[in-house]
């Protein structure tokens, strides 16, 4: 099973969500069999690298409500992020434009590491108030789960996975994704925000149920003309 998960690292919920996932997967008996991909997906791709205005400022513009609604809105997202066992630090965050962070993801991908680095950006951003557009971060991270610090930097320097990055914004806009996270299984089932764990769950052991019943059977379609299924307003895409 394969899951393709678009997101970024400036997106509270997309944290939350990666480690309900994981918290799901690891309740399945066929975890072994899973294999997880992220994807680019920029929410604001014209973001600056610097603001001078802070995290709660920013959202109260952008929602069009006041500093200290959007304080108490982070606050309830705060509490949700501990309750899976996540630090927020929304004084310390720095907003910023993560193109680069994306890039070099997919060198973490190529490097077989993406997961580990992905985990690190987000607890970097999230936890630790980095700034994920310094190149000079974003290589040390990268050294810290064992990718090489000087080709991290002469990918930086370069329009290196430029590309990668775009074509996973091009996919999320043929897929119609508006929004992240959003979890992509198999090519065919959809589950579209931070969902609950025991959705995850369940979600998960539908689609592997469906899955293993479609491979059975007897039919006259093709693998192309298979058809998915709605999972709890999950459905096929």
């Amino acid at each position: 099973m394969k899951i393709e998960v678009w997101s970024d690292y400036v997106c509270p919920f997309c944290y939350i969500g990666k480690r309900r996932l994981e918290e799901a997967i690891q309740q399945l008996d066929f975890k072994s069999e899973i294999e997880i991909e992220f994807k680019s997906f920029e929410l604001d791709p014209n973001a600056p690298k610097s603001y001078d205005a802070n995290i709660h400022e920013l959202i109260a513009k952008k929602y069009g409500i006041t500093v200290n609604q959007a304080k108490a809105n982070n606050t309830q997202i705060a509490a949700q992020a501990k309750s899976m066992g996540l630090i927020y630090d929304f004084e310390a965050m720095k907003p910023t434009n993560t193109f680069d962070a994306h890039r070099l993801a997919h060198y973490a991908n190529a490097e077989g590491t993406q997961d580990k680095f992905s985990e690190r950006l987000l607890r970097a951003y999230f936890t630790e108030g980095k700034d994920l557009s310094s190149y000079e971060v974003l290589a040390s991270l990268a050294k810290e789960v064992g990718l090489d610090y000087d080709q991290a930097m002469k990918i930086l320097n370069s329009d290196q996975y430029r590309d990668a990055v775009r074509r996973d914004e091009s996919d999320a806009r043929r897929l119609n994704i508006s929004g992240v996270p959003y979890f992509v299984i198999n090519g065919k089932y959809a589950i579209s925000g931070a969902q609950p764990t025991a959705v995850f769950l369940q979600s998960l052991k539908q689609i592997r149920t469906d899955e293993v019943r479609v491979e059975s059977e007897i039919s006259g379609t093709s693998n192309n003309e298979s058809k998915g299924i709605c999972i709890d307003g999950q459905c096929n895409i």
